[in-house]
């Protein structure tokens, strides 16, 4: 016998890799030239080229059994250290390895997370639409249920007043993601105060902790004079889960951490229950090359101004056709209002002129699709003249 809800997540893909795979399929009826993929969060700018000269080092000069073999379950001292250093340095914090679990990415930090904190059937997690779309996956995975609260229209900021309304006392946690996936929008310093207020007015008011957890493998990518609040300083029961997916442009080698800090209340506890959620689900030793690689370079990132000229091409671009958008101040999407209620329809119109768009229904915000913009610019400018008769058709 199998598991049946298994078979429904294996046998049926997110809508998100179903475009991926329809656009590799009609690349080659097409060509590649004559397709606008805008439809999944791979980085388009290459690793630094320091980056790549230390992993050569590594492998040449490191020995390949301290290399290739088992760290601690929760990632290697030296490692931690490092990491621990570079975020002190950036953000005036006092972490050290103790407060450090590596992680394979931010996914499987999310999942660590979640079932380190869900420890009773219909415990819930509130998060803000829209909302990256595994969430609900990984919540309902780990024995939890995902509460969504509706967007907060147009700046798409956390909307406090809406949020009361949605904790209970079931609320083991709320769920961030800053910048976001799919809107682009970072939660001002303003938003995370007041988020903050709220829960500790909340945790008092029900006896319980009610953890903030921040998923941040966008924090990095900011333009202009934008910058990330960094949660820890905000409230002490934070969760931080990161990925050096987008930062680095490494998102195949699956190398991130869970952030727990010192001033959490039960400190000792939450880190303990963390190394057991690892366990739990067979995510310790994240890869040990990758863990080595930070040592040198855990502040450093991948080129991040051309994600800046994508998104001035492509915001001014649509919005110069009459389409209407959410202005981006991070990560690498553009959020656009469709044409037609129906976004599902809209994206199906849109594969008439080769543009692969996804769908926001299952981001928790219908009549909307996410572009991926982490292409190449090229690409963009090319895609114009199709987004033009997508526009034209809706006149």
């Amino acid at each position: 016998m199998f598991n049946s809800e298994m078979y429904q997540l294996g046998s049926k893909r997110s809508v998100i890799r179903e475009l991926f795979e329809f656009g590799k399929q009609i690349s080659k009826k097409y060509g590649p030239e004559n397709v606008f993929d805008f439809s999944i969060g791979n980085p388009s700018v290459p690793t630094p080229d320091e980056v790549k000269e230390d992993l050569i080092k590594l492998l040449t000069e490191k020995d390949p059994m301290a290399l290739h073999g088992y760290t601690s379950a929760q990632g290697d001292p030296n490692v931690r250290k490092a990491v621990a250093y570079n975020l002190n340095q950036r953000y005036k914090t006092n972490f050290s390895e103790k407060n450090l679990y590596m992680t394979v990415g931010a996914a499987a930090s999310l999942c660590i997370c979640f079932r380190s904190i869900i420890s009773k059937e219909a415990d819930e997690i509130v998060t803000f639409a829209p909302f990256f779309t595994e969430y609900r996956v990984f919540v309902e995975s780990n024995g939890g249920k995902l509460v969504v609260v509706p967007p907060k229209l147009p700046d798409f900021q956390i909307d406090v007043e809406k949020l009361e309304k949605y904790i209970t006392p079931k609320t083991a946690a709320i769920l961030i993601n800053s910048p976001n996936n799919p809107s682009g929008v970072i939660y001002s310093e303003e938003s995370i105060k007041s988020l903050s207020t709220l829960l500790n007015k909340k945790q008092k008011e029900y006896g319980h902790e009610i953890y903030l957890i921040s998923d941040e493998p966008y924090r990095e990518i900011c333009y202009g004079d934008k910058k990330t609040p960094f949660v820890t300083k905000y409230y002490n029961n934070s969760l931080v889960c990161y990925s050096y997916s987008k930062s680095l442009s490494l998102p195949g080698e699956r190398i991130g951490y869970v952030l727990i800090p010192s001033e959490m209340s039960q400190f000792d506890q939450m880190y303990a229950a963390i190394c057991g959620a690892g366990r739990s689900l067979g995510y310790i030793c994240a890869p040990t090359l990758f863990q080595f690689l930070l040592i040198n370079n855990a502040g450093k990132t991948s080129n991040l101004e051309v994600y800046k000229e994508n998104r001035d091409l492509l915001y001014n671009g649509l919005t110069k056709l009459g389409f209407e958008c959410v202005y981006p101040d991070g990560a690498f999407y553009l959020f656009m209002k469709t044409k037609e209620p129906d976004a599902y329809k809209f994206c199906e119109n849109a594969k008439k002129y080769n543009l692969l768009l996804v769908p926001a229904d299952d981001f928790g915000c219908p009549g909307y699709v996410r572009i991926a913009y982490c292409v190449k610019g090229d690409m963009i400018k090319r895609s114009m003249e199709s987004f033009k008769k997508l526009a034209d058709e809706y006149k």
